[in-house]
């Protein structure tokens, strides 16, 4: 039985993440106005009414991916040998889920996301989506070092401080090419 229900839970997490990559795909491509829930759908090969059984949004679609990053650099950390420290064991879970981004990065890539995270719907859903990733990393922190996930405060404050990191070194990648125009644009500006 729990062999059924393990297929069938992964099965649903492949569903949810070819949805979202859909999404994410599309609004980077044609832009967020031009994308519908039925084209998200027919690009993940499933009808709209499954696409509506995973997600009420393509904003809550799109986020998705954000939690699923999360779900996987928790289970890659579980995975991790016993005896490595923790530190490495999470700097390697997280690294792990970028690595295959950066590789698979079509030109152009970077400014449909820097539109899409634009969008209010988006930003509102990723906001809900990191309670969810943060409380998962703790988790997986907790058991990796033996702690109580409930009662000690290291777990959620570890997982509180990647995801700052891995928050800022996103952003450093979307947005460093942006501010360095406008420190540029302003230093043209003080100078005339």
């Amino acid at each position: 039985m729990d062999d059924i229900e393990g297929l069938r839970e992964r099965k649903k997490r492949e569903t949810r993440l070819a949805l979202s990559r859909a999404a994410i795909r599309l609004c980077v491509q044609r832009g967020w106005d031009n994308v519908s829930v039925a084209d998200i759908a027919a690009a993940a090969n499933v009808s709209e009414r499954t696409f509506r059984n995973y997600f009420v949004s393509k904003a809550e679609a799109i986020a998705a991916s954000q939690l699923e990053r999360a779900f996987q650099t928790a289970d890659d950390l579980r995975a991790r040998p016993a005896g490595e420290p923790l530190w490495d064991g999470l700097i390697a879970a997280v690294t792990m889920q970028y690595d295959a981004a950066v590789a698979d990065d079509p030109t152009g890539w970077a400014d449909g996301v820097r539109q899409v995270l634009s969008e209010p719907a988006v930003q509102g859903e990723v906001l809900k989506i990191n309670a969810a990733a943060l409380e998962e990393l703790a988790l997986a922190i907790a058991e990796r070092a033996g702690l109580d996930a409930e009662a000690d405060l290291a777990p959620r404050l570890l997982a509180a401080v990647v995801a700052g990191a891995t928050g800022a070194v996103v952003g450093h990648w979307l947005f460093n090419d942006l501010r360095s125009e406008e420190r540029r644009v302003g230093k043209e500006c003080r100078s005339r």
